[in-house]
């Protein structure tokens, strides 16, 4: 299953380094939690993702206060497509371990 979505990038801290994540709309985050995956520490779930001309593999965290996942991005992405706190990201999202 894929997603194409926009949402802003944030900061989780304020120090240099911090990390960097993107919010999934809630829409996706349903229908993530949704797809049978393999199940894996703190909830998470495996995808593949692209923002611009750069992807990469990582996993969708569930975040509490939102009801969705977040998406961390890492410094390598961000500084490959000049990306800062506060700017808009638009993803493709595919689950990586979609069991269905």
């Amino acid at each position: 299953m894929t997603w194409s979505f926009t949402a802003d990038l944030f900061a989780w801290g304020e120090e240099p380094g911090s990390w960097h994540f993107v919010q999934l709309p809630a829409d996706i985050g349903d229908e993530i939690r949704e797809c049978p995956t393999a199940p894996r520490g703190f909830g998470s779930v495996r995808v593949r993702v692209r923002a611009g001309a750069t992807g990469w593999a990582t996993s969708v965290f569930p975040d509490k206060s939102s009801g969705s996942y977040v998406l961390p991005v890492k410094k390598q992405v961000r500084e490959a497509e000049g990306l800062l706190a506060g700017d808009p990201v638009h993803l493709d999202l595919e689950l990586e371990d979609d069991l269905s």
